[in-house]
C-alpha cells in the first residue's frame, strides 16, 4: 500500500466525528415512560400503535418506553372515562393517547348539541383525571372519515374535535389535530386517483387507493399509518435520524449528525468507512414503502442521509455490510440520498438496518398478541382463575419479548462501500 494510502487509512481510523445533535430532545416519549393508547375501534385494531412502537424503539432504542392499547371497539369518550382507573392508571401510564369522536356523534347519527356536550364533558373529566394523576395527556382529534376531503374541513366532527383540543389545551392537557393531517394525505389519495381514472387505468373503483375500509370510517394499513403519522408529528418526532458527508478526493469526514463515522479508506476509486448511527431509520417489511407516495414518512420522519463529494461523475452502487443499499449517480451522491428504505432488489430489505427493522415487526407483533390473548380471557373468561393464572404467566414473555425488541433495534456498526457501479 502506497504512503499517501496508508496516511488516508490512518486519517480514517482517528478521525470521529459523533453528533452535535444525536437525536432530538423534544420527542415527547421519554426513558421510562408507559404510553396507553385509549381509544374505539381504530385504536383497538392495534395498528397505528404498533407504528409508534415500532419508530421509537428504532429511533430512541435507549429510551425504555412501555408501549400499551386500551382501545375497544365501539367505545365513546364516556366510555373511555369510565375505563381510566383499569385501562390507564393502573398500568401506571406516563402518557396518554385519547382517541374519540366517531362513536360519540353515531357515526354522524348524533351530530348534535347533546352529544356533543357529552363529548365534551367526557374529555374534560379524562384530562382533568389525568392531570391530576401527573399523566401527560395528548387529545387526539378524531381520524378522518372517507367523505370528500374538500368539504369536511366544516364537518360536524372536526368542529366538534376542534372544541375538544381547545378544551385540552385549557385544562393543561396538550391536543393533536389527527384529523387535519389525515385529510391532507387523503387529498393526495384522491388526486391521485383521480389521475387513474381520466388515464382510463383503473376499471373497478374498488381497486382505487384510500385510506378506509369499505364503511368508509375504519382504516386500512394506509390510514392507519396515516394516523400513527398525525401522532408521530404531534409528539414531535423530529425528521432527521442521522446524516454523514464525506470527502471522496480526500477520503475524509467532513461532517456527521447523530452518527459517529470511523476507519475511512479510499483506495482503488472505492471509498470504504464504518458508520455508527444513534439511532435507525423506520421501516415496516417489504413494499410497505409505497405507502409513502402519499404519506411523507421519508422527509418528514425518516431522513437517514449519506453524503459524498467530489466524486467522479458517473453512477455508484452502496452497500453496507455487504448487502446492496441502491445505486445513485455522483451529482445525487453530491446533494445527498436518503437511504432509509432504499434497496438494490425489490424482494428484499436494503441495509441491515432495514432488515433490523422488519425482524422488530414480528417481535411487536408478538407482544400485541399476548395482549390480546390477556385481554379476551378478562372479557369472556368472567371470574375463572384463569385469566389471573394468564396475567401472571404472561409477564415475564412480555419482558423477554420487550429485550428482544430493543436488542433488535440496537443500532450497529455498518461498514459501507461506495464504488462505481457495475
Amino acid at each position: 500500500m502506497r504512503p499517501f494510502q496508508v496516511g488516508l487509512k490512518l486519517l480514517g481510523v482517528l478521525l470521529v466525528v459523533s453528533a452535535g445533535r444525536a437525536v432530538a430532545d423534544d420527542f415527547a416519549l421519554r426513558d421510562g415512560d408507559t404510553v396507553v393508547f385509549l381509544g374505539d375501534s381504530i385504536t383497538a385494531a392495534r395498528t397505528y400503535g404498533k407504528f409508534i412502537e415500532n419508530y421509537t424503539l428504532l429511533r430512541y432504542p435507549s429510551r425504555k418506553v412501555r408501549f400499551i392499547n386500551a382501545g375497544f371497539g365501539g367505545d365513546t369518550a364516556e366510555g373511555g372515562l369510565k375505563r381510566l382507573e383499569r385501562d390507564v392508571f393502573a398500568h401506571k401510564a406516563t402518557v396518554l393517547t385519547v382517541a374519540f369522536g366517531m362513536n360519540d356523534i353515531g357515526w354522524g347519527v348524533y351530530a348534535d348539541e347533546e352529544h356533543k356536550r357529552k363529548y365534551l364533558d367526557a374529555v374534560r373529566g379524562i384530562v382533568s383525571a389525568c392531570r391530576e394523576k401527573g399523566v401527560r395527556v395528548y387529545l387526539c382529534s378524531a381520524a378522518v372519515t372517507g367523505a370528500d376531503p374538500a368539504k369536511s374541513e366544516e364537518s360536524f366532527l372536526q368542529k366538534m374535535c376542534d372544541e375538544g383540543m381547545a378544551l385540552s389545551k385549557s385544562l393543561g392537557g396538550e391536543a393533536i389535530d389527527v384529523q387535519r393531517s389525515m385529510r391532507e394525505i387523503q387529498k393526495r389519495v384522491w388526486a391521485w386517483n383521480e389521475k387513474l381514472k381520466e388515464a382510463n387505468k383503473v376499471k373497478d373503483e374498488t381497486k382505487l387507493d384510500s385510506l378506509h375500509a369499505a364503511d368508509g370510517v375504519h382504516l386500512n394499513d394506509l390510514g392507519q399509518l396515516a394516523m400513527a403519522f398525525a401522532i408521530l408529528k404531534g409528539l414531535g418526532a423530529p425528521a432527521e435520524v442521522s446524516s454523514a458527508t464525506l470527502d471522496f478526493a480526500e477520503g475524509k469526514l467532513l461532517a456527521a449528525d447523530g452518527c459517529e463515522v470511523t476507519h475511512i479508506n479510499r483506495e482503488d476509486g472505492r471509498l470504504e468507512f464504518t458508520r455508527l448511527d444513534n439511532g435507525l431509520p423506520f421501516n415496516h417489511g417489504i413494499f410497505f414503502a409505497l405507502h409513502y407516495r402519499f404519506v411523507p414518512v421519508p422527509n418528514e420522519l425518516n431522513r437517514y442521509l449519506l453524503n459524498v463529494k467530489n466524486l467522479p461523475a458517473g453512477k455508484y452502487d452502496v452497500s453496507a455490510d455487504d448487502r446492496a443499499v441502491g445505486s445513485f449517480t455522483a451529482a445525487q451522491f453530491r446533494e445527498g440520498v436518503n437511504i432509509a428504505s432504499t434497496t438494490a432488489n425489490a424482494w428484499q430489505p436494503g441495509g441491515p438496518w432495514n432488515a433490523q427493522a422488519d425482524a422488530l415487526v414480528y417481535l411487536t407483533n408478538a407482544r400485541s398478541e399476548l395482549e390480546v390473548a390477556n385481554l379476551l380471557g378478562r372479557l369472556h373468561l368472567g371470574t375463572s382463575p384463569l385469566v389471573g393464572e394468564l396475567a401472571t404467566a404472561t409477564q415475564p414473555t412480555n419482558a423477554r419479548i420487550e429485550e428482544l425488541q430493543r436488542l433488535v433495534a440496537k443500532p450497529r456498526a455498518y461498514r459501507f462501500v461506495v464504488q462505481p457501479a457495475k
